[in-house]
């Protein structure tokens, strides 16, 4: 089987993560949309910018994934390629251990050393960082960010575009809504139910522990 000939769209530090993961799976990366200027990342050149999309497309280049860490941006160009036609390919390491059960959407990343447990579902355009552990029944909204490190519980749900940050951990059950930002090393006890910085051990919004002078 031919490897997939894969656009990546950033070239950054998270892009290349996932440039060794597309390797890593048997992909070959034929470049990347950046800025004018932008030097190779990893021995993959810039192709161009986002203008040259639709001439990529035309040439015969079908396949692509945003690799952007701010969640909101990646998500609209993600969106934005689906409308050119576009396929949006997943980047899933082989030293992740995922389970049969688990159900993946498009535009994913998954780092190395991630484990994802049985009935679990990862939305659009979600990342789930290095060492992860998401454990069974947990959703994972459309294009969230699972920070290197981070432990969910069975049955956490995590909204749209929220980050859970690196070294967290979530107990079972819980709710965390979308455009949440969980601060690294937090742990969520309870729902995180509206937009907002949340930190500390347990967890709680960023203003209210100023306000508590904790």
């Amino acid at each position: 089987m031919s490897a997939r000939e894969i656009i990546v769209i950033g070239a950054g530090g998270h892009a290349k993560v996932v440039i060794e993961t597309l390797r890593a799976q048997g992909d070959r990366v034929v470049g990347l949309i950046g800025t004018h200027g932008d030097a190779a990342v990893l021995g993959a050149p810039t192709i161009g910018t986002d203008d040259d999309l639709p001439r990529l497309h035309a040439e015969g280049l079908k396949s692509a994934i945003v690799a952007i860490g701010d969640n909101g941006r990646r998500l609209t160009l993600a969106r934005r390629l689906e409308g050119m036609g576009f396929t949006l390919v997943n980047a899933v390491h082989p030293h992740a251990l995922l389970s049969p059960s688990v159900r993946l959407g498009c535009g994913i990343a998954i780092m190395a050393g991630v484990v994802i447990n049985a009935a679990t579902v990862i939305g659009d355009h979600a990342i789930v960082n290095t060492r992860a552990g998401i454990d069974h029944d947990c959703r994972i909204g459309e294009a969230a960010h699972i920070a290197p490190g981070a432990t969910l519980a069975g049955g956490v749900t995590v909204g749209a575009r929220a980050f859970v940050g690196a070294g967290s951990a979530v107990i079972p059950q819980i709710e965390i809504c979308a455009d949440a930002v969980i601060g690294a090393g937090s742990s969520v006890v309870r729902a995180i139910l509206e937009p907002g910085v949340y930190v500390g051990a347990p967890a709680r919004a960023h203003s209210e522990r100023k306000g508590s002078g904790s």
